[in-house]
């Protein structure tokens, strides 16, 4: 892989950044916490489990302690303090933001430490092996395993997977939920 590549993700991972920026500043605070039908997630639910993955993916590429912590927890306020990967559905139907402001400071915060880590990886590395296959129980049944090669995951493929592909899922979510609380969709 060469700076090319990392050029392209660079832009890619912005442009969905964008897409989060503007959802956010074109929402409620009861818009995003609104449950519109009993089993379909909220709003919240998508946003805070999509920053808190990443900011912890990020981490783990970057070898650096994840932006999350105590002081986030507090001024976010969320009715359920982590990003919901091992819950249940029906854990998640409570997932609520208390401090939308807060959340959307920490969003910008975390799109900005990753958008400057990628932009500054030296491109040889994008093959390194991050996940060695045969994989662990809790990787071998996600996404990113799928992706993966015979060696493993390399950081390329942890990136896309775990912050740009799922930051992608998780905005279709959004844009479907935001059509049930009376807003459009974000992209043409």
């Amino acid at each position: 892989m060469d700076a090319t590549y990392r050029q392209s993700l660079s832009r890619r991972l912005r442009a969905v950044h964008s897409l989060y920026d503007d959802a956010t500043s074109s929402m409620t605070l009861e818009q995003v916490n609104a449950v519109v039908v009993e089993g379909a997630l909220p709003i919240a639910f998508s946003l805070v489990h999509q920053v808190l993955i990443e900011d912890f993916s990020r981490a783990i590429l970057d070898e650096t302690p994840p932006l999350w912590g105590e002081s986030w927890r507090a001024r976010l306020a969320l009715a359920i303090a982590d990003d919901g990967k091992s819950r249940t559905v029906e854990e998640m139907m409570a997932q609520r933001i208390g401090d939308f402001d807060a959340f959307r400071e920490f969003q910008s915060l975390v799109f900005a430490l990753t958008e400057t880590f990628v932009d500054n990886i030296e491109p040889a590395t994008f093959a390194d092996i991050v996940v060695a296959h045969p994989y662990p129980p809790s990787v071998a049944n996600t996404f990113s395993a799928r992706v993966g090669g015979t060696a493993g995951i390399s950081r390329s493929d942890a990136i896309e997977s775990w912050i740009y592909q799922h930051a992608l899922r998780h905005m279709g979510e959004i844009e479907h939920a935001r059509a049930l609380v009376g807003l459009g969709g974000m992209t043409s």
